[in-house]
């Protein structure tokens, strides 16, 4: 029998589970949302228990589509920037910080200087976080044994074993230069010890063990693979994975990312570097604006008719920036900037359409920055997520770009996560197998008479940005 590999990814607002053959087809899948508790103070937080929840019914329902007893392998992917504490057995102390939490303003000077460097900490990163509640929730602390990623979890609760991959652990202090976490750890109150293993991305962890199979469905002793964070996952999907490949990843947030032979420096910190497993490196950086002004902005309505009604009406020769949070972080670093319509629309099918060309703008504003330091960026782009399944929104941003973009017929960070699995069971390299998975099904070229128009409005966008500071 032929083998199949499967995907787990750990969203922002959900699991998706996929089951992929050797070619790239996908078997079936499966998604369930998962809650979040947000509060107007900068505090997002998840359960880990219903991540584990939504993978059992995941699975379950999975297993009616195909035998599971035909995957050989999966591998797991998770928000970047995610932490939780367990205990001694590895359970949750608490709900998880999620990448997005920015609750850690005061505790920024002192991550600052223990981990030194030129680099800028964050609020949303996770020694932050951890120092927050080392502060905050000291009862939480002193129980706390182990300081793991979302997907380590789930690897965790699978195969018993506390593994990660080198790009969940970047955020965390890991060196991927060196290969080994940083000394400066110890002086934010987070030993080595704490932590867990970190290994390449595709490398085998350990085997689904009997109790795990029991309640999820899978077969016992199905190899989990150690996967990547969700950004670097849906680029796998969307087929960059060789040096010169460029990808854009639209979902809730925009994930610009490519494959450089060498890291990609940029010493204000907008831009950071994973490591690639066969050698190369993963630069890139993940905006807070992207499809979530949509949800935000518009509830309910249909979506799917406002965008065939908002290309109609472009380009709008209008300009917005739709963040819906404070704060940005790529591809300009301003924790003070808040979103801005320039020009009020003259109904709300523009004001839609504002929307989709303003996180067009950034977008571009993102390949500019990685152009400027130093990267190579060629006429055609890669695109996933789920702001990518918009034919119009990609025609938009397409014009915007003045690039060739183009759509996998199967994206996501389950899809990568899987491909990633494939590697191990054939005994192929990532871009090897990648090549053999992914196909595309849609390439959108930029209309000509659009150039001047929105050409105009991006310097417009530009100027605005400067003139709040946001933008140097």
């Amino acid at each position: 029998m032929e083998p199949f590999v499967g995907g787990i990814d750990l969203g922002t607002e959900g699991v998706r589970v996929c089951v992929l053959d050797l070619e790239g087809s996908l078997l079936a899948e499966a998604a369930e949302p998962i809650p979040t508790y947000e509060t107007t103070t900068g505090i997002v937080e998840q359960d880990p228990e219903d991540w584990w929840a939504a993978v059992v019914r995941c699975w379950r329902r999975v297993a009616l589509r195909l035998d599971p007893r035909r995957i050989r392998a999966l591998a797991v992917a998770s928000t970047s920037g995610t932490v939780l504490v367990l205990d001694a057995r590895g359970r949750p102390l608490r709900r998880a910080l999620m990448y997005n939490d920015a609750r850690a303003l005061a505790e920024i000077p002192a991550v600052q200087d223990a981990v030194g460097g030129p680099l800028p900490v964050r609020p949303t990163d996770p020694l932050p976080k951890i120092l927050w509640l080392q502060r905050y929730e000291p009862d939480v602390w002193t129980r706390t044994r182990r300081v793991v990623h979302a997907a380590d979890f789930v690897i965790g609760r699978l195969t018993g074993r506390w593994v990660t991959d080198w790009t969940h652990a970047l955020k965390t202090g890991y060196d991927p230069v060196h290969r080994t976490w940083s000394p400066a750890l110890s002086s934010v109150g987070l030993e080595p010890t704490m932590l867990p293993a970190v290994v390449p991305p595709g490398t085998p962890i350990g085997e689904v063990h009997a109790r795990a199979a029991r309640v999820t469905g899978l077969r016992p002793g199905t190899l989990v693979v150690a996967g990547m964070t969700d950004g670097c996952a849906a680029q796998v999907a969307a087929g960059a994975v060789a040096p010169g490949d460029w990808c854009s990843v639209l979902g809730t947030t925009l994930v610009v990312r490519g494959v450089t032979e060498a890291p990609l420096r940029d010493p204000r910190g907008r831009v950071y570097c994973h490591r690639h497993p066969e050698g190369f490196w993963l630069p890139g950086g993940a905006s807070n604006t992207g499809g979530e002004c949509l949800r935000k902005a518009f509830g309910n309505v249909d979506l799917r008719a406002m965008d065939v009604q908002a290309l109609a009406c472009s380009p709008t020769g209008r300009v917005a920036y739709p963040l819906v949070r404070v704060g940005e972080r790529f591809p300009f670093i301003a924790p003070q900037a808040r979103g801005f319509v320039l020009d009020p629309p003259r109904s709300e099918v523009e004001r839609y359409a504002m929307y989709l060309e303003g996180v067009a703008y950034v977008e571009r504003l993102a390949y500019d920055l990685l152009t400027q330091l130093g990267a190579a960026v060629g006429g055609t782009v890669f695109t996933a997520g789920g702001g990518s399944r918009s034919d119009p929104w990609l025609q938009i941003r397409s014009d915007v770009l003045g690039r060739v973009l183009c759509r996998p017929r199967h994206t996501g960070a389950a899809v990568g996560a899987a491909i990633l699995a494939a590697t191990v069971v054939v005994g192929e390299g990532l871009i090897g197998r990648t090549r053999a998975m992914v196909r595309f099904e849609r390439t959108v070229v930029p209309r000509d008479h659009t150039q001047g128009l929105y050409a105009e409005a991006y310097s417009r966008f530009l100027a605005a940005l400067r003139a709040r500071g946001y933008l140097e």
